[in-house]
């Protein structure tokens, strides 16, 4: 039984470092504020929560799992939360969105 655990655990540990990688690369390649903040907010919060999946699944149903699922749930509530903040902050300042025609690959700022 013992092995199983460390199976699925070491797949969610693998699965939330691999997210949380994608997530950074999208950061850094993507090409405004708005498509930075998404990478930011869907892909890393899952990698994160692959990883405290993971090592709740390591735990076993200790203190240390509860606290882990608090970790979890704050986290599902301010990324969320940060997230819109950002983008608000960004509108309110005066940046817009990069528009991308469909018939070109270049990134166009939009009028609007």
């Amino acid at each position: 039984m013992a092995i199983i655990a460390d199976v699925v655990s070491g797949f969610l540990l693998a699965a939330g470092a691999f997210l949380a990688l994608v997530g950074a690369v999208g950061i850094i390649r993507l090409p405004d504020v708005f498509a930075r903040m998404h990478g930011a907010g869907m892909i890393d919060t899952l990698g994160a929560g692959s990883i405290l999946a993971g090592l709740m699944v390591q735990a076993g149903f200790t203190m240390t799992t509860v606290k882990l699922i608090l970790i979890a749930i704050f986290l599902l509530f301010t990324t969320p939360t940060t997230t819109h903040a950002l983008a608000t902050a960004a509108l309110k300042s005066g940046l817009k969105p990069i528009e991308i025609p469909p018939s070109d690959q270049e990134p166009v700022q939009s009028k609007t």
